[in-house]
């Protein structure tokens, strides 16, 4: 990892296209400008983890295995499905 030290509106080249400018700090928090090309996908860390889980979960279903997780989920909805039923009216023709 390459740890740099930079002051507000000093920047960072990635390559020859992706430029990041230190915009703002307060206290412990940092304001980045990231500019970079349409082509190139920037997330937040976070966004970018689940969006690799999100992935990750479409791969496993596309395989044709089926979680246990998700065999249990769809007991307890048919489960739930019966009890909501109305039961039927006595008398009513």
């Amino acid at each position: 990892m390459l740890v740099l030290s930079r002051k507000k509106n000093e920047t960072i080249m990635i390559g020859e296209t992706i430029k990041l400018t230190v915009l703002e700090m307060e206290g412990s928090s940092v304001k980045l400008g990231i500019e970079a090309p349409e082509e190139i996908r920037v997330l937040r860390g976070e966004l970018w983890q689940a969006f690799q889980e999100q992935l990750a979960i479409a791969r496993e279903l596309a395989s044709g295995e089926e979680p246990e997780s998700f065999e249990q989920l769809r007991q307890l909805l048919v489960e739930e499905d019966r009890e909501e039923e109305p039961e039927p009216s006595a008398g009513k023709v």
